[in-house]
């Protein structure tokens, strides 16, 4: 929760802060600060240290995430469709191998999993020192205003709100589900290298074929559905350890559907630019992500582990709600095909979270 928080609140600055020191310097601002605090939650003694640090880290999180959009459209523009593939393919195998790094990490020592994430980012940040090239033209400032008064276009704002409970269904299943599994390091690490390898899956080729017979609108609500029922089923079956696996990898496969869909409609929804629109969506839908972990845990601890995935599931189902009652202010999405570019930024920052 602390990192997800700080992760949406600063969000709504990242644009602010690109538009003025450029891509490049945001970028490894990010990393930076990504390697420092991991570096620290690897040397911490206390949990209460780690959740200190995990802040720091999510707004290492915020300003790479939201640049390396911007800057993957910006370098995608062009028409590259060989470089989309091969980003998408890259995205897809580290969400599937982290996972199951993190678990190998994790039977050696509870801090090798953030020592790897230290290694893992400094190259990163090595490669976009070296590789990147910064852009010919000069940064255009935008408003520290300007992703709040995004929020007033009713477009923008229904997707965000269906993306806030949305997410708290996400992550009830990825932050709370490894508690009632009981598994040791490397089994949640197979379990969700399991949820990552269909997550990205779906992600990436699943769900630009079905938008090539569905509007966007019905592809969501078709799957908040599949979504909502496949938690219930978890809620049920939440004391046999295999039945909860299965319906985790489900839940990957249709959370990838979902997060390419949902965040390429915010891409298409206003004529904002990008950088914008998806800072003033993520940090609506990053506090609904902040907000599952406790809730989930009280609730378990009130009523069982049942309770925290029926509750996902109501919340899936008031996404669905918004979706379907906001329809009519979501008839630009259905009528406006993505091109290659905005496919790569649903991925990037539907996948980031």
């Amino acid at each position: 929760t602390s990192y997800l928080l700080v992760t949406g609140l600063a969000m709504l600055v990242t644009s602010w802060i690109s538009s003025r020191i450029g891509a490049k310097a945001t970028l490894l601002i990010g990393l930076a600060l990504i390697v420092v605090f991991a570096l620290l939650c690897s040397l911490s003694g206390s949990v209460d240290a780690i959740i200190g640090f995990r802040a720091g880290w999510g707004l290492g999180n915020a300003l790479f995430i939201s640049t390396a959009l911007a800057t993957i459209v910006g370098a995608a523009s062009g028409g590259s469709g060989a470089a989309i593939v091969l980003y998408e393919a890259a995205l897809g195998l580290g969400i599937a191998i982290g996972p199951l790094l993190g678990g190998l990490l994790g039977e050696i020592s509870w801090r090798g999993p953030f020592f790897g994430v230290v290694v893992l980012m400094a190259i990163a940040f090595v490669a976009v020192l070296v590789l990147l090239r910064g852009p010919s033209e000069k940064p255009v400032p935008v408003p520290l205003s300007a992703p709040f008064r995004a929020l007033r276009i009713p477009s923008l704002a229904v997707l965000a709100v269906a993306a806030l409970f949305y997410n708290i269904g996400f992550f009830v299943l990825l932050a709370f589900s490894p508690f009632p599994l009981g598994f040791g390091a490397m089994g949640i690490g197979f379990t969700f290298f399991g949820w990552g390898v269909a997550l990205a899956i779906t992600s990436v080729w699943v769900a630009p074929l079905l938008l090539r017979f569905m509007a966007r609108t019905t592809v969501m609500l078709l799957t908040l559905p599949l979504l909502a029922i496949d938690l219930v089923i978890a809620g049920i079956l939440v004391a046999d350890a295999a039945a909860l696996v299965v319906c985790i990898i489900v839940g990957g496969l249709l959370l990838g559907v979902m997060n390419t869909v949902l965040t390429e409609s915010v891409m298409e929804a206003t004529d904002l630019p990008r950088s914008v629109a998806s800072s003033s969506y993520s940090a609506v839908r990053f506090l609904g992500g902040a907000a599952a972990p406790p809730l989930a845990a009280l609730l378990w601890h009130l009523y069982g582990p049942t309770v925290p995935y029926l509750f996902a599931a109501a919340s899936v189902l008031i996404a669905t709600g918004t979706i379907l009652f906001g329809r009519r202010a979501l008839a630009r999405i259905d009528e406006r095909e993505a091109d290659a570019a905005d496919e790569a930024a649903a991925v990037l920052v539907g996948d980031a979270a």
